[in-house]
């Protein structure tokens, strides 16, 4: 072609691609010389768009006439046979490689789409995958893309060895594993399934298990995995060389210590004698670390360097520590609250602007704000100011939940039937932090209605403030007979900050009981008929309450470490129709047995008695029995009963009730699910009805708690070991509750 100035450029071919697009890929332009180099350079250009499928260059006279054919759009994308996935999840991964509607088609970029839906069904060990890609020509230059996908069964893991074990049980290492054989929670947990990444990490595990264990020169020296023919079993083989072991000679501190050594030493796990852990060592750097950190330094830099006697197979270690420059808070910042006020998380802060960093305060600042119970995640970070060496921000992130709930409750007894009881509750009222709830129950003997609403932050020092109402019927008729109360009350309560993890509780109310007994009949129990005689038909009392709590729980919802410790006291003020007391008292700790185990014991004591010679209103009992007392025996079952009607309990003045449980998480759940074996014991005894006389119930089971897409769900299935003939049981025992 020879050189000539192009007069004029036009298109042809084009349907969807933008007329201006083709222009600022051509090197050429109306005036300009044309040649063929410049031809060359166009049709190469344009093709890179991958826009065409074919690019032709022709003139006429001296205009430049450039000739294309679009590459079809894709207007649709189906699945056949798609089960292991949903449809969008897999749309989105298309999506990234290229391959999505209104997109231009490229066959090549399909062949891509291709491949990475065979790795997603071998990431879940679908191995027996085939997957056939249909094109289907459609009207304006556009294709339907069809992937019929024939998923095959998913391999399962026959068999794991792990060969040169010598000084530990293969069993053992088996057990610490992610991944498994099949066994009969394999349906659930999906862990018998292969994937590189779960190997990974469970060969991380293994090492880590002989490091802690003293094995300093452990080595994985190859990992095979096969499959069967049939592409159903899978069998991974992990050779070891598990070396010497070794003991620690001594551990040294270098460095600038600005503490004294030896408050340095009480953080250092690690002692001379002991064999060497690499668990410990980290702990050890750790602690020392959050020491300098509570002390402002941010920054510090602690490291181990070990001295290794292969001869004697000893370690020794200098720890060295590098505090760097104390630093202090420039500023605290909140995201992701976008109903709940700035200010109801900052009042839960320890940490304090402009003061020195505390990493102890952080870590405390960070537990109160998850204890509100607002957040379904709290995440804190303590970033460098940048340009800076002695300033850090703190950096607040929550993800608030829904902190409305609906709760709805149920059981079953012989004699109440079917009891239904329910509360519907507000807490974080508009984003302010205040609390409102309402509670019913529908049993036939008891129908109750109460509202309750708290101030967490009546004053800016941390007092709070709470008031109480209630209206409760106790119409037990169906029993035979004729016993009816009727009680309505309310109070004001205070609770005033002691110290960081402690609170004085103290409340005032008044209350008004009304009690028919009318007709009196032999079935009437003698305890009314003597309060009747004794107090009237009605009577007002003036209760004054006050109690202590100290919560030490890491978490309110899911604890693992720490406690909850309640003592109170309740007293109906003398010179009213009633005067008595009421002392209580709880006790609940949490112990880590291991990394995700957490064991659960509970002490719940009460004792109550008249004043100035008056009996204890029966109404002001305690009870015991149910979900959240002693399972397995029907709720406020346990104690004296009526001697003409033992069907009906009457509660007592003293209770005794223990609780144990073990707390496990559930394969293929997060922390919102735990479960475990329980045992408890427990009953409520009086003058003539003792602990001596009639002992503990005592029942055993297992329980669950799942925070659920519904909503708080709780349940047990107990069964009791030393009933008696006429005790009320309960086996089975639910609460679900719905947020919103």
């Amino acid at each position: 072609m020879d050189a000539f100035t192009v007069s004029d450029i036009r298109l042809e071919g084009i349907q969807r691609v933008e007329a201006g697009t083709v222009f600022s890929y051509l090197p050429v332009k109306v005036g300009e010389t044309m040649t063929d180099e410049k031809a060359a350079q166009a049709i190469k250009t344009l093709f890179a768009t991958g826009f065409f499928k074919d690019v032709r260059i022709e003139i006429d006279g001296s205009v430049l006439i450039v000739v294309l054919e679009e590459r079809p759009a894709v207007a649709q994308i189906d699945f056949v046979g798609l089960k292991e996935f949903e449809k969008d999840q897999l749309i989105k991964g298309l999506k990234e490689i290229g391959v999505a509607v209104s997109r231009t088609f490229d066959r090549g970029t399909l062949e891509k789409a291709e491949q990475e839906l065979k790795r997603q069904y071998l990431a879940r060990g679908r191995y027996g995958v085939a997957i056939t890609t249909t094109i289907t020509p459609l009207d304006r230059n556009r294709v339907a893309i069809n992937f019929n996908i024939d998923e095959g069964e998913a391999a399962r893991i026959k068999q794991i060895n792990i060969v040169g074990v010598q000084a530990m049980k293969e069993k053992d290492l088996l057990g610490a594993l992610q991944l498994k054989t099949t066994n009969w929670t394999s349906w659930f947990s999906k862990n018998d399934q292969y994937s590189k990444q779960k190997l990974t990490a469970d060969l991380e595990t293994l090492r880590s298990y002989y490091l802690d264990r003293g094995y300093l020169e452990f080595n994985i020296e190859s990992t095979q995995v096969s499959i069967s023919p049939d592409k159903k079993d899978i069998y991974i083989t992990v050779s070891v060389n598990e070396g010497d072991r070794y003991l620690v000679s001594s551990v040294k501190l270098a460095g600038e210590l600005i503490l004294s050594e030896e408050e340095f030493r009480r953080s250092v796990k690690v002692k001379p004698g002991d064999v060497f852990s690499r668990e410990k060592l980290n702990e050890s750097t750790k602690a020392i670390g959050d020491r300098l950190g509570a002390q402002g330094y941010a920054f510090a830099n602690v490291n181990a360097s070990p001295d290794v006697d292969k001869e004697k197979r000893q370690v020794a270690f200098t720890i060295f520590v590098d505090p760097g420059k104390r630093a202090y808070v420039r500023r605290i910042n909140i995201t992701g609250n976008s109903k709940t006020r700035d200010e109801v998380i900052r009042q839960e802060m320890r940490q304090m602007e402009g003061a020195w960093y505390d990493a102890d305060r952080v870590a405390a600042s960070r537990q109160r704000i998850d204890k509100t119970d607002y957040f379904s995640e709290v995440n804190v970070e303590t970033p460098p100011v940048p340009g800076t060496i002695d300033q850090v921000d703190v950096n607040v992130n929550v993800t608030e939940k829904s902190t409305g709930n609906i709760s709805v409750g149920a059981g079953y007894s012989s004699s109440e039937k079917l009891i239904l009881s329910g509360s519907i509750s507000q807490a974080n009222i508009f984003g302010s932090g205040k609390f409102l709830s309402l509670q019913m129950n529908t049993g036939k003997l008891n129908r109750t209605i109460g509202l309750n609403y708290t101030n967490p932050y009546f004053t800016v020092d941390g007092i709070s403030q709470g008031f109480d109402f209630y209206h409760k019927n106790v119409n037990p008729t169906t029993l035979g007979y004729a016993f009816k109360s009727q009680s309505t009350g309310g109070g004001i309560r205070f609770g005033f900050p002691i110290a960081e993890k402690e609170t004085i509780n103290v409340g005032l109310a008044i209350d008004q009981t009304k009690i028919d007994i009318s007709p009196v009949t032999e079935a009437t129990p003698v305890q009314y008929i003597d309060f009747q005689k004794e107090f009237g038909k009605s009577n007002i009392t003036l209760p004054a309450t006050v109690s202590w709590t100290s919560d030490t729980r890491n978490s309110a919802i899911y604890p693992t470490t720490g406690g909850l410790q309640r003592a109170g006291i309740e007293v109906a003020i003398p010179g009213l129709d009633l005067s008595f007391y009421r002392l209580t008292y709880q006790h609940q700790h949490y112990f880590p047995i291991t990394k995700d185990i957490v064991l659960m014991l509970n002490a719940d004591l009460g004792y109550a008695k008249g004043l100035q010679g008056q009996s204890l209103p029966f109404y002001k009992n305690f009870y015991a029995g149910g979900v959240s007392s002693v399972r397995g025996y029907d709720t406020a079952s346990l104690g004296p009963v009526n001697p003409l009607y033992p069907d009906t309990r009457l509660g007592g003045t003293r209770k005794v009730v223990f609780n144990s449980e073990l707390l496990l998480p559930l394969p293929g759940f997060d922390k919102s699910f735990r479960f475990g074996p329980f045992f408890d014991a427990g009953n409520v005894f009086t003058d003539q009805y003792t602990l001596s006389s009639d002992g503990l119930r005592m029942s055993y089971g297992i329980a669950a708690a799942w925070i659920s897409p519904l909503g708080p769900l709780k349940f047990s299935l107990g069964q009791p070991i030393n009933e008696k003939s006429n005790d009320k049981l309960q086996k089975f025992q639910f609460q679900l509750g719905t947020t919103f």
